[in-house]
């Protein structure tokens, strides 16, 4: 405990101890957490998956709190539409990567917690080297291939997985395999038809939402440190920040989703279909030597207008309906700002019997 380590520690670490003691005065003082709670958090491990609108408010929280080992993955650069949600990051910040930002912000915050940042793409290869080490995996992702990827190794792992999701004004938090409780493939056991549900930036997203739900997951993850309180295994809480209606539902578990031994092909299981891309220095390259291309920029008619590199403005969200606008011979070229609404234009023409489909790798954020 602190106290009792006063005693034991040489003195230099008591300024340390005593600093501690004054940051977290408001947990000693619970009854419920006290200083057995908070050396429970300090011993602690979480690993946060993306740190974008819920990985930005449960990484300022958990860190906040004196969990004493963070990990997180992210692979994307802050992008200026980033900031009306994701607060770790300020206007200076555009271009920079946001591991490397997150990283700086969550130091500056705690500098009692170890902060380890990888500037990488969860996926099958690395995901379990990547969450071996941590207690517990909280998922900041937004797109169900990563979703199930990351369900599958914490069954494989034997690790509580804090779950939340967004959608325009509608929340979602649960917590699987806790315990031995449900799993995502439980509450979900088929991912949607591709293009069925969209994403933020393709229907937007109320900025504060992502706020609550990762705060909210930052809460669960707090409880199951500490042992206080009831964990939402088994329930999903669901809720619209219009109406301000909260309900839980429960859910059982089944057999089958606990046994699970190796990872698979998650873009084929949700069926999403495989994106050629081309950079942006080889798209310079093309448009140089005056290669023959469709580029079709699927942003939105302010974002074409405050700067483009040419081509025809079809927003993603009429997409499917001009369809027929764009010819099926030669090389097309899907341009957005960060390279997400362009794979899933890119996906629609690829279904459809295009052949020379491409995405450009990183959107304009990269131009």
């Amino acid at each position: 405990m602190f106290f009792s380590l006063l005693f034991t520690v040489p003195v230099y670490f008591i300024s340390m101890i005593n600093q501690e003691h004054i940051r977290y005065n408001r947990h000693l003082i619970l009854p419920e957490i006290g200083e057995e709670g908070q050396q429970k958090l300090k011993n602690s491990s979480v690993f946060v998956i993306g740190a974008g609108g819920l990985g930005c408010p449960a990484l300022l929280y958990m860190a906040a709190a004196g969990i004493g080992k963070i990990g997180i993955a992210d692979f994307d650069v802050v992008d200026e539409s980033n900031l009306q949600r994701q607060i770790l990051y300020t206007t200076e910040d555009i271009g920079l990567s946001k591991i490397g930002q997150a990283k700086k912000r969550l130091s500056a915050l705690n500098p009692f917690v170890k902060i380890e940042a990888h500037n990488v793409r969860v996926n099958r290869e690395n995901v379990i080297e990547l969450l071996k080490d941590y207690d517990v995996v909280l998922d900041g992702s937004d797109n169900f291939s990563t979703r199930y990827l990351i369900n599958d190794a914490c069954v494989i792992l034997n690790k509580p997985l804090v779950y939340g999701s967004v959608f325009k004004f509608e929340g979602q938090v649960s917590v699987f395999n806790y315990k031995d409780g449900p799993t995502y493939r439980c509450l979900y056991p088929n991912p949607p038809k591709e293009g069925e549900i969209l994403n933020c930036s393709e229907v937007g997203v109320v900025g504060v939402l992502p706020g609550i739900v990762g705060t909210l997951q930052a809460n669960e993850v707090i409880k199951i440190f500490t042992g206080i309180g009831t964990v939402l295994s088994g329930k999903i809480l669901l809720f619209d920040v219009l109406s301000m209606i909260f309900n839980t539902i429960s859910f059982s578990s089944i057999a089958e989703n606990k046994i699970i031994k190796e990872l698979i092909d998650y873009d084929i299981f949700c069926g999403v279909t495989e994106i050629k891309k081309m950079t942006a220095s080889q798209l310079k390259e093309k448009l140089k030597l005056g290669s023959a291309l469709q580029l079709i920029d699927v942003r939105n008619e302010e974002e074409f207008v405050q700067f483009n590199i040419g081509g025809k403005l079809m927003p993603l969200t009429v997409f499917e309906a001009r369809r027929s606008e764009i010819s099926m011979d030669g090389d097309i070229v899907i341009i957005c700002q960060s390279g997400k609404r362009s794979e899933t234009a890119a996906a629609i023409l690829t279904k459809n019997g295009y052949a020379s489909v491409y995405s450009l790798e990183g959107g304009l954020n990269t131009w």
